[in-house]
C-alpha cells in the first residue's frame, strides 16, 4: 500500500510540476519568460536545501514515526492549493487558442473590470471581435497531430533527445565523484549539499550565459562542456583499467582521483544546464494548442533518463563505464542536433500548429547580406531574350551556353549571381 500510494503521489506531482510550468510560461511577456523560470528553480533549489533542516526537526517526535511525521510536513502546503481551481485564473491564451470564445470574454470582461477599463470605448475592437466568434465550438488538438508537421517534430524530438541525455549523464558524473571509501552517512548527506549547491551555481550562470548567447547558443555551450568533461572522465576511467596495479594506486591517489572530482563537479554542472534549458526551450517553441503534450514528452525523457540511475543501483554498477560510453556518444549526437534547432528568444509564442513552423533555424548569413544577394541593379535589359540555341553534339552545347551568358550585361550577371539563361537553353538541357 505504502509504494502504490507513493507511485500516486510521483504521478500527481508531475502533472503539477506541468502544469505550473505551462502556466507559468503563458503568462509572462517575453522579456520576462526565462527570468521567471530561473526564480521558481531558485525556489525548488531552495526547498531542497531547506529539506535535512525540516528532517531534522522532525526527529525524535513522541508517538510517531519520524518519516510519517516528515511526510506530513510535506504534504501539508499542498492544501493550501486545492482553492487555487477558483482563485486562480484558466490561462487566457490556451483559451484563445482552442476557442473558448465565451470562457474568454468573461476573464477579459474581469479583468477590464478590475483595472478599470471602459469596455464601450474601447478602441481596439477585440470585444467586437469576439463577439462574432461566440458560436464557434472549442477546438482541442491532440499532440499525436505534431507529427503531421515538417519542423516541429523534429525540434521536439531533439529536446527530448537532449533532456534525456542531460539527466541520465547527470547520474554517470555524480558515480564517479563519490569516495568509495566515505562512510554511508556521510556520504549520503555530502552527495546531497552537492548535488544543491552544483543546482544553485548552475541557475546562476544560466542568467548571465543566456542572456548574452541566447537560447540556442547556451544549451549548445553547456553540451559541448558536457561532452568534453565525459570524455575526459571516460579517458581517465580507461587509464585507470589499462596500467600496471603499482602505477594505478598512484594515479589513484594523487592525479586521477582529483582530476576524476574535478570532471565530475564541470560534467554534472553543464548537464544540469542542459536539463533546464532543453525543459524551458520546448515550452518557448512548442503551440499553445499542444503545449501541455510536447513539455510533457521532454518532461517524460528527462525522467527516463533519470531512472537510468536505479536501474544502475540494481545491476551493482556491472556495465557502468558502457553506459557511460553510450551517454558520452549521445551528447556528441546532440550537439549537431543543436544547430537544426531555431533561437525564440524574444520571439511570441506560437499558439497553433502552423505558428509552430515558422520557428526555423536561421540561416548562416546575415539578413542584410540576404537582401544584397537578392536585389537587382538598374540596367540596360535591351540585348536580354530568348535565344533559341540548337544543340548537337556535348561540344556544341557547351558553345552555345556560353554564347548566351555572353549576351547579358555584366550589371545583371552579377546582380542575379550569374544565374541567367534563356528559356529555351533550359528546355534544351543547358
Amino acid at each position: 500500500m505504502f509504494s502504490t500510494l507513493r507511485f500516486f503521489e510521483g504521478f500527481c506531482l508531475a502533472g503539477l510540476a506541468l502544469s505550473l510550468y505551462v502556466l507559468r510560461i503563458e503568462l509572462c511577456l517575453p522579456a520576462w519568460r526565462f527570468s521567471m523560470t530561473m526564480v521558481a528553480s531558485f525556489l525548488m533549489v531552495g526547498g531542497q536545501l531547506l529539506m535535512p533542516g525540516v528532517a531534522a526537526l522532525c526527529r525524535n517526535w513522541p508517538g510517531r514515526d519520524d518519516w510519517q511525521v516528515l511526510q506530513i510536513v510535506i504534504i501539508s502546503p499542498f492544501v493550501l492549493m486545492l482553492p487555487y481551481v477558483w482563485l486562480f485564473p484558466e490561462s487566457l491564451r490556451w483559451l484563445l487558442a482552442t476557442q473558448h470564445y465565451r470562457r474568454s470574454k468573461a476573464m477579459m470582461l474581469r479583468i477590464a473590470r478590475k483595472n478599470q477599463v471602459n469596455t464601450t470605448t474601447e478602441p481596439s475592437g477585440v470585444f467586437t471581435e469576439l463577439e462574432q466568434e461566440l458560436h464557434k465550438k472549442p477546438q482541442r488538438t491532440c499532440i499525436v497531430k505534431m507529427m503531421s508537421t515538417r519542423n516541429l517534430w523534429k525540434n521536439i524530438v531533439v529536446l527530448c533527445v537532449n533532456s534525456l541525455t542531460g539527466y541520465g549523464i547527470h547520474h554517470c558524473f555524480a558515480r564517479s565523484m563519490m569516495d568509495p571509501e566515505a562512510q554511508p552517512t556521510a556520504l549520503c548527506h555530502a552527495d546531497y549539499y552537492t548535488m544543491a549547491g552544483i543546482a544553485v551555481a548552475t541557475c546562476l550562470a544560466l542568467c548571465p550565459a543566456v542572456g548574452l548567447m541566447g537560447r540556442r547558443g547556451g544549451l549548445l555551450t553547456f553540451m559541448i562542456i558536457t561532452a568534453l568533461a565525459s570524455l575526459l572522465q571516460l579517458g581517465l576511467l580507461n587509464c585507470e583499467l589499462s596500467h600496471s596495479q603499482a602505477f594505478q594506486s598512484f594515479l589513484r591517489d594523487t592525479l586521477n582521483r582529483k582530476f576524476s572530482v574535478a570532471f565530475s563537479i564541470i560534467g554534472m554542472f553543464s548537464s544540469h544546464a542542459v536539463s533546464t534549458l532543453s525543459i524551458f526551450f520546448c515550452a518557448e517553441i512548442t503551440p499553445t494548442v499542444i503545449r501541455g503534450g510536447g513539455l510533457g514528452l521532454v518532461l517524460a525523457s528527462a525522467g527516463f533518463g533519470m531512472l537510468t540511475a536505479p536501474i544502475m543501483e540494481l545491476h551493482n554498477q556491472k556495465g557502468y563505464f558502457l553506459h557511460h560510453v553510450i551517454f558520452a556518444c549521445c551528447t556528441l549526437l546532440c550537439i549537431i542536433c543543436l544547430l537544426l534547432l531555431p533561437e525564440p528568444r524574444g520571439q511570441p509564442l506560437p499558439e497553433s500548429l502552423a505558428d509552430g513552423e515558422t520557428f526555423t533555424r536561421q540561416t548562416l548569413l546575415h539578413p542584410g547580406e540576404q537582401h544584397l544577394l537578392l536585389a537587382k541593379t538598374d540596367g540596360d535589359y535591351s540585348r536580354v531574350h530568348d535565344t533559341p540555341l540548337h544543340l548537337t553534339t556535348t561540344g556544341g552545347a557547351t558553345v552555345a551556353a556560353a554564347t548566351a551568358l555572353a549576351a547579358v550585361p555584366a550589371s545583371y550577371a552579377l546582380a542575379t549571381g550569374g544565374e541567367v539563361i534563356g528559356n529555351n537553353a533550359i528546355a534544351n538541357g543547358v
